[in-house]
């Protein structure tokens, strides 16, 4: 008889890991609090108008396309995927903006444009992304971060200086334009840290950027989601909506199922996909590895304010990604990380998938997605909310020349309160846990408890960090150790390393 395994959460990591467990010969049940499947990935309808509520990005498509060959499958059998041209595009102070197009080449010439001598520089960093992002997608990311020796292999130790710098200084080296600069640093946001405390190594996201591009589901991020539920449900997992996890039940060390709407429901193996602190709650203090102290002194990424808005006409001067860079992105960094608050000028990002995805706006109409990166855990407000509403949508108007206050339809905002009730996020963070130096690898989070048996965790606060493509492999990860801890070595099928 196979084993029962109950997962908590339905995010990306939880999917991820729901697929390979079947795969396995596991009894797989999904166990998601919301009424929708999708964690922080979940979706917006209204009035005829779509939104992804959270990640819009994505990037590396050749850890999606593994994860669904891991299945004899495609990505193209469950979704469309269209190459974005533009890519992004990036709005600086003084109405000036700078095009991140589809190919290499492409952007070599805006950097060339922007300041002499820059191209052939790029081309010597982007170089060095390359081989950092083959050696981090071969030798690294699919490493459990049970042991610190997973990190030491041949080119590893090649490039250990670039763990000890970081990405601020390696591009303050040698470009010296400012908006190539912040170009240049953005891509690394997507880890949770600044720049300049991230390590140079991480460069292999400018490889991510520049190098695989910049991709649209058809239909938004959510499709995504929708085909992994398809592919799961296709190798026998359960997964039940509007179930909320009340506590991990633990017998004489071993977790032994969990209390489901006041019901107990009995389970081998327990897997936590949810946000790591709020699983180690679920526990009682005896049997938690992290205490608060902890949790407190670690480095998160930023929360975020959002809006997403319904506009009755055709927007001009943007694309379907846009930066808006027009402010100080240190002293808004600052403000995230070093003394949090709320930022006076904060730097902003939206998106507007209607423009290549006619069928996420009525015709006519425009979706426009709205974020503020913030601190965790400050103080949110409606009354903060709509005042940084209106400081960006000015500043929106002026920077794309063009007014659109009077064509909203609605808007809807989602921020650090509701990262808490929607998600039980620590602090109400958006992205997990930062990858810094400290924060990395065999140094996050564990994927087992040490604490109790039969006891696992996945997702964006454990290996390998935040993002989308980092959550489908720790998917991969935690099932791997599963199977590792209770299989016999003859029987395992799953390789992770």
């Amino acid at each position: 008889m196979s084993k029962k395994i109950a997962i908590i959460g339905s995010g990306f990591s939880s999917l991820s890991a729901s697929c390979y467990l079947a795969q396995l010969g596991y009894d797989v049940t999904i166990f998601e609090k919301n009424s929708t499947i999708g964690g922080r990935a979940r979706q917006l309808k209204k009035k005829g108008f779509t939104f992804d509520i959270g990640p819009s990005w994505y990037w590396m498509p050749d850890v999606f396309e593994s994860f669904f060959n891991d299945f004899n499958t495609s990505a193209s059998d469950f979704y469309t995927l269209e190459k974005l041209n533009p890519a992004y595009k990036v709005f600086f102070k003084d109405n000036e903006n700078i095009k991140i197009e589809d190919t290499l080449e492409k952007i070599y010439q805006a950097f060339e444009n922007e300041e002499k001598g820059s191209s052939l520089k790029l081309q010597k960093f982007i170089k060095t992304a390359q081989s950092n992002y083959e050696i981090a997608i071969k030798n690294l990311v699919y490493r459990p971060g049970v042991s610190p020796l997973e990190l030491v292999t041949k080119e590893t130790i090649q490039r250990v200086g670039q763990f000890f710098s970081t990405i601020s200084k390696e591009v303050r080296k040698e470009f010296k334009n400012d908006k190539l600069i912040k170009i240049l640093e953005f891509p690394v946001l997507f880890l949770g840290a600044k720049p300049s405390d991230t390590p140079s190594f991480y460069s292999f996201m400018n490889y991510a950027d520049f190098g695989l591009g910049t991709w649209h589901p058809k239909g938004g991020m959510y499709q995504v989601i929708l085909g992994m539920e398809k592919l799961a449900k296709s190798l026998g997992v359960v997964i039940l909506t509007n179930s909320n996890v009340e506590k991990i039940e633990v017998t004489q060390g071993r977790a032994t199922g969990i209390i489901v709407n006041s019901e107990l429901i009995e389970a081998d193996i327990v897997l936590c996909g949810a946000d790591y602190h709020h699983g180690e709650t679920l526990l009682e203090p005896k049997y938690r590895q992290y205490s608060e102290k902890y949790w407190e002194t670690k480095t998160f990424a930023p929360s975020s304010l959002l809006f997403y808005v319904g506009f009755d006409k055709k927007l001009k001067n943007v694309n379907h990604h846009n930066l808006f860079f027009d402010t100080d992105f240190d002293a808004h960094a600052k403000d995230i990380y070093d003394d949090p608050k709320w930022p006076n000028d904060p730097l902003f990002y939206a998106n507007f998938t209607s423009l290549t995805d006619s069928g996420t706006a009525p015709e006519g109409n425009e979706n426009g997605f709205f974020l503020i990166p913030l601190a965790p855990g400050i103080e949110d407000t409606e009354e903060l909310r709509a005042s940084y509403f209106d400081k960006i949508i000015t500043r929106f108007e002026k920077l794309t020349n063009q007014s659109v206050k009077n064509n909203i339809i609605f808007k809807e905002s989602f921020c650090v309160k509701d990262f808490i009730k929607e998600y039980n996020s620590y602090k109400g963070n958006a992205y997990g846990m930062a990858n810094t130096l400290l924060q990395t690898a065999f140094l996050r989070p564990k994927l087992k408890s040490k604490k109790v048996e039969h006891l696992f965790f996945t997702g964006q606060l454990t290996v390998p960090g935040p993002g989308v493509p980092p959550s489908l492999i720790s998917g991969k990860l935690v099932a791997g150790l599963v199977e590792a801890k209770y299989k016999p070595a003859k029987e395992l099928k799953l390789i992770t390393t």
